[in-house]
C-alpha cells in the first residue's frame, strides 16, 4: 500500500441537521493520506459544517464520519493530538504576545511540538513575534492562526479559507506552506469559495451546494471534460478591429486564421480554458459569494 493509498478520511451517508430541516444531505467521499482535499461552495453551503462533524463539533449525525480509523462522534481527548483547525475567523488571546499565544496553545498538547520561532519566521512573523495581537493586522492574525495549527505537529488539517484577507504576498506565503505540509504527507481538507486557491492546491474537490455533493473530481479533469479550450484572436480589416473565438481542436480548419497568418495580419491571439469557478457554475447552476 502507497503512502496516497492510505484512507485517512472515510464519510458514508453522512446527514445533519440543525432542526428538523436537513442540513447536510447523505455526504460521501473519502481522503487518502497526503491529499489535499477541497470542500467547494458558496457561503451556507454546509461546508464548514461539514468540517465541524470531522473535527467533532457537531457530534449528533447520522452515518459515518471516521479520521484515521475513529470515529468523529466517539472521539477520545487524544483525537485532538493527530488534526489541527484553521478557523476563518482567528482565535488568539489579543492581549497576549504571538510567541505567547504559540507557546500557550502548544501547552494542550501532549506529544511532539513544532519549533514556534520557525514556524514564525515561515509566516514573516518573527520580528514581531513579542507583539501584542492586538497591535497585528489582520492579515498578521490569520498567519499566525494558521501556525497555530501546526504547533503540535498534527497528521491532519482542517483549512477554512486560508487566505481570506491576505495580500497577494502573503497569499502565495500561505499557499507555499500548505504545499510544504503536503510534501511531509500531511492530510488536508481545504474549505474554501476561492476558487483559483482550490485550483491550484487541491488535488480533488467536492461541490457542495444546500449541503449536497454535486460533483467530486480533480481540477484538472472539471476543468477538461466540461469545455474546450478557446483560441481567439484579432485582427485589422478595412481600418475596424474585428475580433473571432474558436475551439483549439477546430484552428486548423479555420481559413480565415490561416490566411490571417500567411499574411501577417494578426494583431492578437491568445487561449483560454474554462475555470474551476466556470465549471461549478454550470454544473451547480449555483454563483460563488
Amino acid at each position: 500500500m502507497t503512502m496516497t493509498d492510505q484512507k485517512v478520511i472515510d464519510v458514508q451517508n453522512v446527514n445533519f441537521s440543525y432542526s428538523k430541516t436537513p442540513f447536510l444531505k447523505d455526504i460521501s467521499f473519502s481522503v487518502n493520506k497526503g491529499e489535499i482535499f477541497g470542500f467547494l461552495g458558496p457561503s451556507g453551503a454546509g461546508k464548514s459544517t461539514l468540517q465541524k462533524v470531522l473535527t467533532g463539533i457537531c457530534t449528533n449525525y447520522e452515518g459515518s464520519a471516521t479520521i484515521l480509523g475513529v470515529e468523529s462522534k466517539d472521539h477520545s481527548k487524544d483525537f485532538y493530538e493527530k488534526i489541527g483547525v484553521d478557523f476563518e475567523f482567528p482565535s488568539l488571546f489579543e492581549k497576549l504576545t504571538a510567541r505567547e499565544n504559540l507557546k500557550y496553545f502548544a501547552s494542550l498538547y501532549s506529544g511532539e511540538k513544532r519549533d514556534i520561532d520557525e514556524l514564525l519566521r515561515e509566516v514573516g512573523l518573527y520580528e514581531h513575534a513579542d507583539k501584542k495581537v492586538s497591535a497585528f493586522s489582520k492579515g498578521m492574525k490569520s498567519r499566525l492562526n494558521f501556525i497555530k495549527s501546526l504547533v503540535h505537529d498534527p497528521e491532519v488539517l482542517f483549512l477554512d479559507e486560508p487566505t481570506s484577507g491576505l495580500d497577494p504576498n502573503n497569499s502565495k506565503i500561505m499557499k507555499d506552506l500548505i504545499r510544504k505540509e503536503k510534501e511531509k504527507g500531511k492530510t488536508i481538507i481545504l474549505t474554501t469559495h476561492n476558487m483559483q486557491d482550490a485550483t491550484e492546491l487541491c488535488d480533488r474537490v467536492v461541490f457542495i451546494v444546500n449541503g449536497q455533493m454535486k460533483a467530486l473530481d480533480t481540477p484538472h479533469n472539471f476543468i477538461m471534460s466540461r469545455g474546450a479550450v478557446r483560441v481567439t484572436y484579432t485582427y485589422l480589416e478595412n481600418g475596424v478591429e474585428r475580433t473571432v473565438s474558436t475551439i483549439l481542436s477546430n484552428i486548423s480548419c479555420d481559413e480565415i486564421l490561416r490566411k490571417l497568418i500567411e499574411e501577417n495580419r494578426i494583431t492578437s491571439i491568445h487561449s483560454a480554458e474554462p475555470t474551476l469557478n466556470d465549471i461549478f457554475i454550470e454544473i451547480t447552476g449555483t454563483h460563488l459569494d
